[in-house]
């Protein structure tokens, strides 16, 4: 039995905040002092060192057909992002759906959940909240990561199954150390509404191995809407990870990882709040280069990722008397995955063959509080045992072959083949609020999924341009949140475990890269049918909400363009275009959640120590609606407005070791909303139907340092 306790919000302190951004600003906007820091030698002598160009990111820009690769460190604009999602928003194509302050769940041209692969260090990390409150990219701090690399469309067969919208992995890089030696690097952030941010990434060693430590801690208030409104949006979380590698030579590395984390959220868009969002990771990866004249690299890993999860009504919020949970009450989850992947580079004269096996299992469990009513007692959570309510597995053999078949052609095609499988062992569901038997309580069922693709790249003669076309296929077998979280499956079936088909994508990609001396420029498009697409209606009888998923026929087609132009020396100009469709075939209607016309522009300038940038961001209004519809987490409830907003931010480094940035994001002040964004909770005040407001205008402050 637990005393029922309710956490105060963190103090306000926004005009502390507020005071020390704008000093920060204002150390930054200060005239330069010299063009050079000097430093004494070791002779004595004393010389100018010759620092980098400060550079303002205010876009991810494409870097080679169909992929984009980048580093999560970089300076970018707006804010600095509070977890993956808030970082994958900026790539064109990408959009999110908000859940408040942070822990949104990314949409990449239109498509949601398991369509879009995330991988962490080459493990897979699931959340286990049956709303996705902590979506996979929720536990991922993207500035303790050395590099982001996002593959669209079904165009890679190596790393999991199931990616028909695209692959994403954020990974961190092996230390390589010449001699004994170290390095240290952080940053503070601050900014309004409270936010806080803290980094730290370090790590020492030599030439035969390495210790590394990354940490980040972040929080953040309830933020003001641009009408000064306060939107119940506070947040904090934290994440420590440990690496220790043995390098004995060139061509050998032995590394083991082991992290963990843990945070809390309100959200002003749900009937409950995250209060624990627990991670224990551990990984163990060997690889092992120039094996032989053909055999380039084994590289083999493990992984264990583990979720607990807690969400309630009372710790971050008081329950509402008039909701349909007065009384307070709380719901434990977790998750727990195991995986692991073996794969081989071969490699001869005009071919590049990359083949292996991964495997996966994951087991999800829960358990719940209970509230006397007679004498008001609460027990929460952890006074009850845990309860497994399904376990699933994935087994896969892959290969992707890459033919150089000319100095300007390439072919590369892939083939996959995976083993899915899913048990059921609730003992019950819940229909229309009461409990009933499960019909499937013990049943287990699989699928066999083929998956492939086969693309080409021609460089054309004399100009710096790549054009590519590529065919792709994904059978995907329904993920957790599908099976599981409904009330209901298609027409006909017991439920949506017995019912639900694999869904199936084929898509065609298309596009060209051009890199100039000055212009880079790129564009891409795609067209696609997919068979059993599975799809969430909602609907209310008798005050209550119940989901039914189903298979339906879908069509969808889209593309993206941007880049940048150096203007001089100093000036760069940067503009994206992403645009999405999507077609219910079976029904004749749009399908949901599917994100409006975006554009990005930017300008930047950079001069010795010196950089500043401006991102115009415009988002169309969305009138293609499906009301009633969409995924696990969100449905259209109408249609929505277009806006524009305007971001700033400059730059100065004082030396290779500081560096201090200042910002604003939405400098007029703008009130909007979002199209994919989750309606309002009564609880808080809200209607129904209305989408969260986005913050208003938005100072911050970043201090980076490197040694």
């Amino acid at each position: 039995m637990t005393a029922l306790r309710v956490t105060p919000l963190f103090p306000q302190a926004r005009r502390l905040h507020r005071a020390v951004v704008l000093t920060l600003g204002a150390v930054a906007a200060l005239p330069a002092l010299a063009q050079g820091q000097v430093v004494e030698t070791a002779e004595g002598r004393k010389e100018k060192a010759v620092l980098l160009d400060t550079t303002v990111v205010t876009a991810v820009q494409q870097r080679s057909p169909l992929t984009v690769v980048t580093q999560p460190k970089e300076p970018r604009q707006p804010v600095p992002a509070s977890d993956g999602t808030d970082y994958l928003k900026t790539i064109p194509g990408f959009a999110a759906i908000r859940n408040g302050g942070t822990n949104g769940d990314p949409v990449l041209r239109g498509m949601f959940g398991s369509r879009l692969n995330i991988r962490t260090d080459g493990g897979l990390m699931l959340g286990a909240c049956p709303a996705r409150m902590d979506a996979p990219s929720s536990y991922i701090a993207p500035e303790t990561f050395d590099r982001l690399t996002v593959i669209k469309g079904p165009q890679t067969v190596l790393w999991g199954p199931g990616a028909s919208a695209g692959t994403v992995l954020f990974e961190r890089e092996p230390e390589q150390f010449a001699a004994l030696g170290s390095r240290l690097d952080g940053s503070v952030l601050i900014g309004s509404n409270g936010r806080l941010d803290r980094v730290l990434d370090g790590a020492l060693g030599g030439p035969e191995g390495y210790l590394r430590f990354v940490g980040n801690k972040a929080q953040a208030d309830d933020y003001l809407d641009g009408s000064g409104t306060t939107v119940p949006s506070r947040w904090a979380k934290w994440n420590g990870e440990m690496a220790a590698g043995w390098t004995p030579d060139a061509d050998t590395l032995l590394e083991f990882t082991a992290g963990k984390g843990d945070g809390l959220a309100r959200y002003a868009g749900r009937g409950m709040d995250g209060t624990r969002f627990q991670r224990e990771s551990l990984g163990l990866r060997f690889e092992k280069r120039h094996l032989g004249q053909v055999l380039e690299k084994v590289d083999a890993r493990l992984y264990y990722n583990y979720a607990d999860h807690v969400m309630d009504n009372f710790r971050l919020r008081t329950p509402s008397p008039s909701s349909m949970m007065p009384m307070p009450m709380a719901s434990e989850v977790d998750r727990r995955t195991m995986g692991g992947r073996l794969a081989a580079t071969l490699a001869w004269s005009d071919f590049q063959l990359e083949t292996g096996v991964d495997a996966m299992r994951s087991e999800h469990r829960k358990r719940s509080s209970t509230y006397n009513m007679m004498t008001g007692q609460y027990t929460d959570t952890d006074a009850f045992a845990w309860e497994r309510d399904a376990t699933m597995h994935d087994y896969g053999v892959f290969g992707e072959l890459t033919w150089y078949a000319s100095e300007q052609g390439r072919v590369i095609g892939g083939l996959r083949l995976d083993r899915a499988d899913a048990t059921d062992y609730r003992s019950s569901v819940k229909r229309m609020g009461m409990s009933m038997a499960n019909p499937t309580d013990g049943e287990r069922r699989s699928d066999t999924l083929p998956s492939g693709f086969a693309r080409y790249e021609y460089d054309l003669a004399n100009s710096p341009t790549t054009l590519y076309a590529g065919l792709g296929h994904v059978q995907r077998f329904a993920d957790y949140w599908e099976l599981y979280s409904a009330t209901r499956g298609p027409t006909g079936s017991t439920n949506a475990f017995e019912g639900l088909k694999p869904e199936k994508t084929t898509q065609l990609d298309i596009g060209a890269q051009y890199h100039g001396d000055a212009l880079e420029a790129w564009v891409s498009a795609y067209a696609g049918v997919v068979q059993d697409y599975m799809l969430f209606d909602y609907s209310t009888a008798m005050g209550m909400s119940t989901s039914q998923v189903r298979n339906v026929q879908a069509r969808i087609l889209g593309g993206e363009l941007g880049g940048g132009y150096q203007l001089d020396d100093h000036w760069k100009g940067t503009a994206s275009l992403a645009y999405a469709w999507g077609e219910n075939s079976t029904d004749h209607r749009a399908l949901p959640q599917i994100p409006p016309l975006e554009a990005r522009l930017g300008l930047t300038y950079s001069h010795d120590r010196w950089s500043a940038g401006a991102l115009w961001r415009l988002v169309s209004a969305q009138h293609r609606v499906a009301v009633g519809s969409g995924n696990v987490v969100g449905q259209d409830f109408g249609s929505s407005t277009g806006f524009g907003v305007f971001s700033f931010k400059g730059t100065y480094r004082f030396n290779s070791h500081w560096k201090v940035s200042a910002g604003v994001d939405n400098l007029f002040g703008k009130t909007y909303t979002e199209h994919l964004n989750l309606a309002g909770d009564a609880g808080f005040g809200y209607p129904g139907d209305k989408a969260i407001n986005e913050p208003g205008r938005t100072l911050w402050s970043k201090l980076d340092f490197s040694f």
